[in-house]
């Protein structure tokens, strides 16, 4: 067991193992079999995508309004389809294409992030949008999104094949071991101490979501963030779609779903709940009138699913920002010192390259798989 790392990761989920297979690779490029050397310790309170990982969506588009979230989901989307090559093993994933939908209110918002999408993505009408996807119902869409090359992957392959080709690389992963505190000393990290121990080390990345304030705030550092519950649900497919639909993310009724094996259908709301939790403490059940109001809302799209049979649901916690724009960033004041954290609900879709940017942070100085800059933390 390492007492000194050169960089310490806090999180296995998948950003974590995402982190730690680019620093390990140590090259940039499509060659998967060249590790870089370093002494990478991964420390995680459970097991590897224990957290919010196990329950997300692993829905992967490059659609996003937001100019730096499209180029890291872009660059992300890139590894998800070509998994065997580029990590190694399969991710799971599964093309669907993504449908966006807006109305009247959110049309010029709509057109303004295909345009920054490029070519793969292009703008439909209703009449379109229901030849691309058949039982449609468009009285309230004005225009959509077509993004033929998304859908989605198996969270769990995911994560386990990065941690997989990390400890191929040496990469060593301390499980079942929580991070106590970070170690500060003159302005730049030393060390962490957890439950099995201190690990001295120069370069500290947390990357624990809904836990990643934590270990901050004790070092004077306050992140804005609050952790709020989530809910999904999976429905039986229709008989008339169980061949599959679109992913949609349906900004007029407000849910997002998608297919999902076994003949089932995931879903959720877009909007948050605002209550804060306590993300080792909370509500772990999916209220009834939850199920019935999503089921409804992915009805008004899809009327097929107006008796759609619940199967079973979940929830986890999600970490905001005010702003709801992640924080990819060195830690001012404190040396050796990065956070990647408030991702919400899109991580998933952006981790394979937000794990290049960090690693790039560490080693190079800054990112240059995306700029990411303007994800700096303010303090």
């Amino acid at each position: 067991m390492n007492r000194f790392a050169d960089v310490v990761i806090v999180g296995a989920g998948v950003m974590g193992c995402s982190a730690a297979f680019h620093l390990a690779r140590g090259t940039r490029g499509s060659e998967i079999a060249r590790p870089s050397g370093a002494r990478v310790v991964v420390v995680e309170k459970g097991s590897v995508a224990s957290g919010m990982t196990k329950r997300s969506g692993g829905l992967v588009r490059a659609s996003f309004s937001d100019e730096t979230q499209a180029a890291l989901a872009q660059a992300s989307l890139e590894y998800f389809r070509d998994w065997k090559n580029s990590v190694g093993g399969s991710c799971g994933f599964t093309r669907t294409g993504l449908l966006v939908l807006a109305n009247e209110t959110g049309a010029a918002r709509l057109r303004a992030m295909v345009d920054h999408l490029g070519a793969d993505t292009r703008v439909v009408s209703a009449d379109e949008l229901c030849d691309l996807q058949p039982g449609v119902r468009v009285q309230d869409v004005a225009l959509a999104a077509h993004e033929p090359d998304a859908g989605y992957v198996d969270p769990l392959a995911t994560t386990q094949t990065l941690a997989a080709r990390a400890k191929e690389w040496g990469v060593e992963f301390r499980t079942g071991t929580l991070v106590k505190h970070i170690r500060v000393e003159g302005g730049r990290v030393v060390g962490v101490e957890t439950t099995t121990g201190a690990i001295e080390t120069f370069n500290v990345v947390v990357m624990a979501g809904a836990w990643s304030a934590r270990l901050l705030k004790p070092l004077g550092i306050e992140m804005g963030i609050t952790t709020t519950r989530v809910q999904v649900v999976f429905f039986d497919r229709p008989a008339e779609l169980k061949t599959g639909h679109h992913a949609f993310v349906d900004t007029t009724t407000g849910a997002y779903f998608r297919p999902h094996s076994f003949g089932l259908t995931f879903a959720g709301v877009i909007e948050a709940e605002t209550n804060t939790v306590n993300p080792d403490h909370f509500d772990e059940t999916v209220a009834p009138e939850f199920v019935d109001d999503v089921r409804a809302r992915i009805a008004t799209r899809l009327p097929a699913f107006t008796n759609a049979r619940f199967v079973r649901g979940h929830t986890g916690v999600y970490d905001l920002t005010p702003d709801t724009r992640p924080i990819i960033s060195r830690v001012p004041g404190i040396a050796g010192l990065i956070v990647a954290a408030g991702f919400g609900g899109d991580g998933f879709a952006f981790a394979p390259a937000v794990g290049a940017c960090v690693a790039e942070m560490v080693t190079d100085g800054a990112a240059r798989t995306v700029d990411v800059s303007e994800f700096s933390l303010i303090v």
